[in-house]
């Protein structure tokens, strides 16, 4: 496992009239994430959204599984996640806008009855990402060299983005930090990419994510008041793979327990994205067919809760 650190960028100062957005463009090639200061959002509501978080998985089981989420309604809490057809070592928490068609249809948020204040901390926070997650998007769609409108033009008038929160517990059998992709062993998360355009991740002070960079795993150490920033399918759709969404797990720990809270950035229900017409050319054409996001979404969660085989991914869609 390499100790190589995950590079750090400045979003105020990418933000700035004429600012370089080299590195940025760069550390997207390279890493396909990063981690993110200078993004406005205080300590106080970080410490707010990770304290409810915790109040939260401390409840008693029966009060999360009274609001546990179904296939007919995404959002609630779940302890039965699959990822690469193997269960997560790990209790979520998902919370999203209320939807009556596209990936999402039936979805309506549930809140825990015993935490009266809960609901407000999860509003304020899932507001708060989304405002930071349109400003990297802004910043990338110039560092692709497009007007960002033509991106934001794909989160509305509605988008399908949703909150999780994550809590990984003791386990008693976690896999080794540096085991290959299909090694035995418990881990929180298997390896996986996100499927949407980009993630904005809180987490505690206890390093678990891992990064696969440069064919090694890479833990990415917290760093105080920075969020982690990964680029998601979409963004390497976009991109025509001039940008890579980064393999990622989180592992588990025998001793210590984890929380972490990833805002998914994701298309409208009617979005279809495609290599953009920047990225493509008479020596780079698009290697990608246009993909519905309704459908790639749909057939992405739904192996969440069952074995349905192979995992869908762009690679599905490449040309």
């Amino acid at each position: 496992m390499r100790s190589t650190p995950l590079p750090v960028l400045d979003l105020s100062a990418l933000e700035r009239p004429g600012a370089s957005l080299r590195a940025l463009d760069e550390i997207c090639a390279d890493w396909g994430a990063f981690h993110l200061v200078g993004h406005g959002v205080s300590a106080a509501d970080r410490e707010a959204a990770l304290a409810a978080m915790r109040d939260f998985f401390s409840l008693p089981e029966a009060q999360k599984r009274a609001i546990e989420r179904t296939q007919g309604n995404p959002w609630g809490w779940f302890d039965r996640e699959l990822t690469k057809n193997r269960r997560d070592w790990k209790e979520i928490w998902d919370f999203g806008p209320p939807s009556d068609r596209g990936p999402l249809a039936g979805a309506s948020p549930q809140f825990p009855a015993a935490l009266p204040e809960f609901r407000l901390v999860m509003q304020r926070w899932f507001e708060a990402c989304h405002a930071v997650a349109l400003r990297v998007l802004d910043v990338l769609a110039r560092a692709l060299g497009e007007d960002p409108e033509t991106l934001r033009a794909s989160f509305a008038p509605q988008h399908t983005s949703f909150l999780r929160l994550n809590f990984y517990p003791p386990c008693p059998s976690p896999a080794p930090h540096d085991l290959a992709l299909d090694a035995e062993g418990h881990l929180g998360i298997r390896h996986h990419t996100d499927s949407g355009a980009l993630t904005i991740l809180l987490h505690d002070d206890e390093p678990g994510l891992q990064l696969l960079h440069g064919g090694e795993w890479t833990l990415v150490r917290p760093i105080d008041g920075a969020f982690v920033v990964n680029l998601g399918d979409v963004a390497q759709v976009w991109s025509n793979d001039r940008w890579r969404a980064p393999l990622h797990r989180v592992i588990a720990n025998a001793d210590r327990v984890r929380f972490s809270a990833p805002y998914f950035l994701n298309p409208g229900p009617d979005a279809t994205y495609a290599p953009l017409a920047s990225q493509c050319g008479a020596l780079r054409p698009p290697r990608y067919r246009p993909i519905a996001w309704s459908e790639f979404r749909a057939r992405r969660a739904a192996g969440d809760f069952a074995d349905l085989g192979s995992e869908v991914q762009i690679a599905d869609w490449r040309i």
